[in-house]
């Protein structure tokens, strides 16, 4: 790699970290709102396990490639043995039917916790997220839930100098970089859902820090930046087995400019779903899935740039695989999450 380029990558990883969104993308959220939301943990009647692999920009050599583990259950007998909303052992009701949506009642207070490790590596910056996560879910009627929920763990930014490649090897700046630093880290959020809507507030990142790229008397310096989300999502019958489910979301992440995603997904009953998004000022995306079993479902989406990087990307991938643990109503779809 040339000298030019290795300033480049460095100087955008550098404007990510200083201006704009510095947690990782996803366009697949909306089925698996926990990465967002720490009061989503808990939320099904059984082990949500997801892992999750984002190319970014394909095409684009030290594009932001992201990888993630999450995992969150509910506690408590109550939930677990006598959920109001639970179905019986052989199924029952699927959960885009108008049947189940004419019987939903809030599920039972109950915890949840979670564990989430998200990598997410930019040229030669490398970040990863370790958090824990813990969420109180109540019955405020008896068709709707509120639940809140506080995330903590570490963020562990590594800097490889290696990467990065000067006329002069001994220029002082590189010399003085600080290739490895943890940081605490904290979220918050709230989430409110009945059986065909849901609407979540969360934080992430609300510890303000000092990023020091370099070292020294003419240190320069980057500050993280709280993130913001909001979300919202609604379902629409269009037949007995067919929904129609729009959801939004609006970032707010100073000083970046507010943006927000835009998505649409059609149901056929609990196995086989496809949709679209739209992402503010970014991209256009496909996405499609499978509920392949009560143990097993898989979702893949691809993005289409339409910023400027379009003339040097091949688009986005992304895939999810979920496994449902101890799923011991055998439910094929998620009853909350749709």
């Amino acid at each position: 790699m040339t000298k030019n380029l290795y300033l480049l990558v460095l100087l955008l990883a550098c404007s990510v970290v200083t201006r704009a969104q510095q947690r990782p993308q996803y366009t697949q959220y909306i089925f698996n709102n926990y990465l967002l939301n720490p009061a989503v943990a808990g939320i099904e009647n059984y082990i949500d396990t997801k892992l999750g692999y984002r190319s970014q920009w394909t095409g684009l050599e030290g594009a932001p490639v992201t990888s993630y583990f999450s995992i969150n259950a509910p506690i408590g007998t109550d939930f677990l043995e006598g959920d109001a909303t639970a179905f019986p052992v052989s199924g029952g009701q699927y959960p885009s039917s108008r049947m189940y949506t004419r019987d939903y009642r809030a599920s039972e207070p109950h915890h949840g916790v979670g564990f989430m490790v998200v990598s997410d590596k930019a040229g030669p910056i490398t970040q990863t997220n370790l958090s824990a996560s813990y969420a109180y879910h109540l019955g405020i009627t008896d068709r709707l839930n509120v639940s809140v929920g506080v995330s903590g763990g570490f963020n562990h930014i590594i800097l490889n100098t290696n990467q990065i490649t000067l006329e002069n090897p001994n220029d002082p700046t590189i010399n003085n970089l600080g290739p490895n630093q943890w940081r605490p880290d904290i979220g918050v959020g709230i989430w409110a859902y009945s059986s065909n809507y849901y609407f979540g507030v969360s934080a992430q990142q609300l510890l303000p820090q000092n990023l020091y790229l370099t070292s020294g008397p003419t240190a320069q310096q980057s500050k993280s930046s709280p993130h913001y989300f909001v979300t919202g999502g609604y379902k629409i019958f269009l037949t007995d087995e067919v929904s129609l489910l729009p959801s939004a979301l609006i970032k707010f992440i100073k000083p970046a400019p507010v943006t927000f995603d835009v998505n649409m997904r059609l149901s056929f009953q609990d196995r086989f779903w496809f949709g679209g998004s739209y992402r503010r000022n970014d991209s256009f995306a496909a996405m499609a899935g499978f509920n392949l079993s009560s143990f097993v479902n898989v979702g893949y989406s691809y993005d289409m740039t339409t910023s400027a990087l379009r003339t040097v990307s091949n688009g986005t991938h992304e895939i999810v695989l979920g496994i449902m643990l101890n799923n011991r109503y055998k439910i094929t779809s998620p009853q909350h999450g749709w």
